[in-house]
């Protein structure tokens, strides 16, 4: 009987330890139901900051397409420059400037193509005398004279203690950049060699359909 009553002393202490646990856990649980609300809301509203700090743009192409004009195009592209040329824009400059003005260096990268048009070659262009070919060629003419956007950049921008610049001052540095790219081709003789590179493409051309002797005229 003695062994009996520390044993029972043991199996009560641990079923009130049992029941203390369980009590605690549930209070904890129940804590944890009433603070995870609060804690889901707190992380939403930490999202939606972030997202107003720092915006992810939305771009929504418009669902409707119109093509204007369509062409069928026969072009012999035969060389092609990559240009790159730093271009000035400013505007309100002057006494005031340090005020009023706004100045920006632009890097424009640039690639200009160009060739032949073949649809303006017809049989009134090629005559065959004896075993000589004779062929007219058009002009060689610029097909593409344009910017690349991904290497054309902002270099340096300064504005008047007064201004926040002109808002329209690097489309107008972008438009005279492809201009001037344009010009510097021209002026190098992209299209005298475009002509030279047409005139040798053709040749080897008109060789692998058996005529051996072409003579190139000048339109």
């Amino acid at each position: 009987m003695k062994n009996i009553v520390p044993i029972l002393l043991l199996v009560v202490v641990a079923l009130g330890a049992y029941f203390v646990v369980q009590s605690v856990q549930q209070s904890a649980d129940q804590a944890q139901e009433v603070i995870q609300p609060l804690s889901d809301a707190n992380r939403a509203m930490q999202t939606q900051v972030a997202n107003l700090m720092n915006p992810t743009p939305t771009v929504i192409p418009d669902p409707i397409t119109i093509i204007h004009d369509i062409h069928s195009l026969a072009r012999l592209e035969t060389i092609q420059y990559t240009i790159e040329k730093v271009i000035t824009a400013e505007t309100g400059q002057g006494t005031l400037g340090f005020l009023f003005g706004d100045r920006l260096l632009f890097v424009a990268h640039g690639i200009v193509i160009a060739g032949i048009d073949m649809e303006k070659i017809g049989p009134e262009n090629l005559q065959l005398e004896g075993e000589i070919l004779y062929v007219t060629l058009p002009s060689a003419e610029i097909f593409i004279a344009t910017l690349d956007n991904e290497k054309s950049y902002v270099y340096d921008r300064e504005t008047g203690a007064l201004t926040q610049g002109d808002q329209n001052l690097e489309t107008t540095a972008r438009q005279v950049a492809e201009q001037e790219i344009n010009k510097a081709a021209i002026e190098d003789g992209i299209l005298d060699l475009a002509q030279q590179n047409a005139e040798n493409y053709l040749e080897k051309f008109f060789n692998a359909l058996g005529y051996d002797n072409v003579v190139f005229v000048n339109p």
